[in-house]
């Protein structure tokens, strides 16, 4: 990788000059630029994938721990409604809005202020990198992400379908929680495997994401089946089954992403990245299509 940094300038014996080096290879130049660009974007996801895990498990937690203090669900919701103002608040009174420019003075000002979070230098490098991509790039993008968009949409797919058609199903009265605790104890669980996967990035990365697919799917119908014939003895069973179904759920999420910013070139990655988040959108709108009847004609079967 020596070659990517440059050599030094050299002053020539014959006319005490400076002569330039032979110029570097571009193809190396360019993918020294590329891994630098998606290692810093590896350290984005995985701080960005970890914060939402722990936004869902703190809310998770939050109600589950007020209600088993004993709040009634509707002083709970009405207790978090203070979140929603404190985020406002926090928007007007504790971010600085930027002002107006000095040109005059821009050389005296912090230099860091004005760098971007992710140093893009081939994009710098490049004429004409900034232009939107044609309809006809993206089409061909897009192609090349279906590998990653399908296995994403069929765990998000199975991984809803278990949480808005089943978990009210899946109820033991050999226990002493109430219907109502369980279901809230599954949220908790679930949101506390997606938290721990999703924040496994720097020690855990998984290539073939289709592996996560199918194992979600092969967990949606274990499920499924014990809803039918209530088979499992224990409702401790279930609790680490949803906890497993959350790790394969988080770990789809952020090695999905990080794949496809460490193999997506540069000008390609933003769009890549956008096109790839309608994928849990698209597995939960999926899933609630088909579980809520499904959930109905269960009902009535018992």
């Amino acid at each position: 990788m020596g070659g990517c940094t440059g050599s030094p300038r050299r002053l020539s014996d014959s006319e005490g000059e400076e002569t330039d080096p032979a110029p570097r290879p571009p193809l190396q130049d360019s993918q020294g630029a590329h891994w630098k660009n998606a290692v810093g974007f590896w350290a984005v996801i995985s701080c960005w994938s970890s914060g939402t895990g722990g936004a869902g498990l703190l809310g998770a937690l939050s109600y589950l721990g007020l209600t088993q203090a004993g709040l009634s669900p509707q002083h709970t919701l009405l207790s978090m409604l203070g979140i929603p103002a404190l985020l406002l608040a926090s928007y007007f009174l504790l971010l600085t809005s930027p002002g107006p420019q000095d040109l005059r003075g821009e050389e005296d000002s912090d230099p860091s202020a004005r760098q971007p979070l992710i140093n893009n230098e081939s994009s710098e490098s490049k004429p004409g990198s900034g232009s939107p991509l044609s309809l006809q790039e993206r089409w061909t993008v897009f192609k090349g992400l279906l590998h990653y968009i399908v296995p994403l949409v069929l765990v998000y797919f199975a991984e809803y379908f278990i949480n808005q058609g089943l978990f009210e199903l899946l109820f033991f009265r050999n226990t002493f929680l109430t219907h109502a605790q369980q279901y809230r104890w599954y949220q908790m669980l679930y949101q506390a495997g997606v938290f721990a996967s999703r924040s496994s990035l720097r020690c855990c990365r998984i290539r073939h994401t289709w592996i996560l697919a199918l194992l979600q799917c092969l967990n949606l119908a274990f499920l499924l089946v014990d809803v039918w014939l209530s088979f499992l003895p224990s409702i401790y069973l279930v609790f680490l089954i949803i906890v497993y179904e959350g790790l394969l759920g988080g770990a789809a999420y952020v090695n999905t992403f990080h794949n496809i910013a460490v193999e997506t070139s540069d000008e390609h990655r933003e769009f890549a990245m956008a096109t790839a988040c309608i994928s849990d959108t698209l597995g939960i709108s999926l899933s609630g299509l088909l579980a809520l009847p499904l959930h109905d004609f269960l009902c009535q079967l018992s």
